[in-house]
């Protein structure tokens, strides 16, 4: 015991232990529940990151995992989705064309029994003689990274889904009633 009395229980400890004193659950994990709601779509995303909203928006929405104040956080996501499908399609393209010009090179009898200088896609050769990684794997790879923060804000990675919860205070279906006392009483 300290010089004020006892130390209060944690809160989740308090839910283990059956919420003795009956307070409302909403006020033992201390946590704000925003209303369910997908945001405005912004209108500088990329026409892929506004596909990525339409989708993703609508299974966390049904999750209860979105509301309006996750907007800014939401369009970094999507965006950043964005920008990783224009760098894995332009790796794929880069991909594409060096394996059709290899194949070009080795089909030329003049190039018989010389080494292809010419790079994978993964690798593209530089004025200089030499390779360098391609632009759009750097990038593909950094977006991924950025991408894993951001689903783990959302629980939309297997190991960020148990790190989440939804919000209670979801906006009822047409027909549906909410429950008496609210949703913060179940």
């Amino acid at each position: 015991m300290g010089a004020r009395g006892p130390k209060p229980m944690p809160d989740n400890v308090r839910m283990l232990r059956g919420n003795a004193g009956k307070r409302p659950l909403n006020t033992l994990n201390g946590s704000i529940d925003p209303p369910v709601e997908i945001p405005g779509v912004p209108k500088h995303l990329m026409p892929e990151a506004r596909k990525e909203w339409k989708r993703a928006g609508a299974e966390l929405e049904e999750l209860g995992l979105i509301t309006k104040i996750d907007r800014a956080a939401f369009a970094l996501y999507c965006q950043e989705w964005a920008w990783w499908v224009w760098h894995d399609l332009g790796l794929q393209r880069d991909i594409r064309i060096a394996t059709e010009k290899r194949a070009a090179w080795e089909a030329d009898p003049a190039n018989a029994g010389k080494e292809w200088t010419g790079g994978d896609g993964f690798m593209l050769p530089t004025p200089n003689g030499g390779v360098q990684y391609n632009p759009h794997w750097a990038g593909k790879n950094r977006a991924g990274q950025a991408l894993d923060r951001y689903l783990a804000s959302f629980g939309m990675s297997p190991s960020s889904r148990g790190k989440v919860s939804a919000s209670t205070n979801q906006l009822s279906l047409p027909g549906m009633a909410a429950p008496a006392g609210g949703f913060a009483a179940l």
